[in-house]
């Protein structure tokens, strides 16, 4: 049985009159009367009773035309759904990020593609800089944002936003005014981004190391926002996003750091680039960013 059986049968059941049913569907009316046997013989009972005057349903037929009606509209749904994804403007996308870039462009981006896309499913999926590119490799997500994005020819990578970074210390710390240079750490104890699975902590470690100091790391967070927390507590001093510095706490301060500048910029990651979906939400992120797509 094939989808054009059910629609042969649906126009002679509308019509019930075989000549119009194919005058409607534009095919020679022997034919059509040729499928609808070989559609009766493949179900095993008659669909219609033949007169010489007119064509009726059976009982079978009048069932059996609910269920053609419905698996038609089933059908149609599904080609409609396959050229809305195909177009962009449905399906699922799955994003996978650190919590810390939420503070910045990324948080309006997903609540106005929503309202942009009310037919696609968007799906946050927060997880460690190295398990995203697993994710992202292995095809459970579509596009990940990562600062310091990993060297991978299988990864399109394109600049999302940039962004520099902070200094947090605790509330009345010496270095808290004036003007600060990244050498003036040398001497503090730092919680720091967790080096193992962060090219991003990798990368400022080799900042300072660049500034004549290896910083004397006490704690390790994945999150940027936990970083925060930790020198409120008085755990030590954390360089952190600028736009983290947002999520304000009473018990720290935030400065800027003079000097070349450090970078906290944030890359858009595929695998496929011919994701219309993908594409379409990065460049939503780079123009509510201030960046050309």
């Amino acid at each position: 049985m094939e989808i054009r059986h059910l629609r042969y049968f649906v126009a002679v059941a509308r019509h019930l009159s075989f000549t119009a049913a194919a005058d409607s569907l534009g095919v020679a009316q022997p034919p059509l009367s040729q499928q609808i046997k070989d559609l009766e013989a493949e179900i095993g009972t008659g669909l219609f009773e033949r007169t010489t005057r007119r064509v009726t349903l059976t009982r079978a037929g009048e069932d059996f035309l609910k269920q053609a009606l419905a698996i038609l509209a089933r059908a149609e749904d599904a080609v409609q759904r396959a050229r809305a994804i195909g177009a962009g403007t449905a399906g699922i996308l799955n994003v996978g990020l650190t919590g810390s870039v939420l503070t910045g462009p990324l948080g309006r981006a997903i609540q106005q593609f929503a309202l942009n896309h009310p037919d696609v499913d968007l799906r946050i999926h927060e997880m460690s800089p190295d398990r995203q590119v697993a994710a992202l490799k292995s095809g459970q997500t579509d596009v990940s944002f990562l600062r310091c994005p990993p060297q991978d020819v299988d990864i399109v990578s394109v600049l999302a936003w940039t962004e520099r970074v902070r200094v947090v210390l605790p509330k009345g710390h010496k270095l808290g005014a004036g003007k600060m240079m990244l050498a003036d750490l040398r001497d503090e104890s730092f919680v720091f981004l967790r080096l193992d699975d962060s090219l991003f902590a990798k990368y400022l470690w080799q900042c300072c190391f660049e500034a004549g100091f290896a910083p004397r790391i006490t704690h390790q967070v994945v999150e940027s926002a936990s970083l925060t927390s930790l020198v409120a507590a008085g755990l030590g001093v954390a360089i952190i996003p600028e736009f983290v510095s947002k999520l304000a706490h009473q018990d720290v301060v935030y400065r800027p750091i003079g000097g070349p500048p450090i970078r906290a910029d944030v890359h858009a990651l595929t695998t496929r680039p011919d994701n219309p979906l993908a594409g379409q939400f990065i460049a939503l992120v780079q123009t509510l960013a201030g960046q050309t797509p």
